[in-house]
């Protein structure tokens, strides 16, 4: 068998790969109309986030914890009456106080810090 001689996986192989001319400069796709670009800002201020209210915190050993109970009484790194830490997904972005909202606990809001929206750029 010369190299001549066509095999029987010829056909399931086709005439072989295409060969790369070197000579010719490749052209390049036309490239796709531009799309419009998104106001991120806009886009991004319909993201659900969660807002959480921090009380305070404390550290204990885990002996301490262990020895809590029903009746355990565990003092806070915050002062009473201070407004407390607003988080959004867990991120400090104000200070509020505790109020009543019909049933539920609600959060009044005093001091707001580093929360700008608008300066989001596309």
């Amino acid at each position: 068998m010369n190299a001549n001689d066509k095999l029987e996986m010829d056909p399931l192989l086709g005439d072989g790969p295409d060969l790369i001319d070197l000579d010719t400069p490749e052209v390049a796709p036309t490239a796709a109309p531009a799309k419009p670009r998104r106001d991120l800002s806009q886009m991004m201020r319909r993201i659900p986030i969660t807002l959480t209210l921090e009380v305070g915190s404390a550290r204990v050993s885990l002996q301490d914890l262990a020895d809590l109970n029903e009746e355990s009484v565990v003092e806070l790194d915050a002062l009473a009456g201070e407004p407390l830490v607003i988080k959004a997904n867990g991120t400090p972005v104000g200070r509020a106080e505790v109020v009543v909202s019909g049933d539920n606990y609600g959060l009044k809001v005093v001091e707001l810090s580093g929360l700008d929206l608008d300066s989001l750029q596309g």
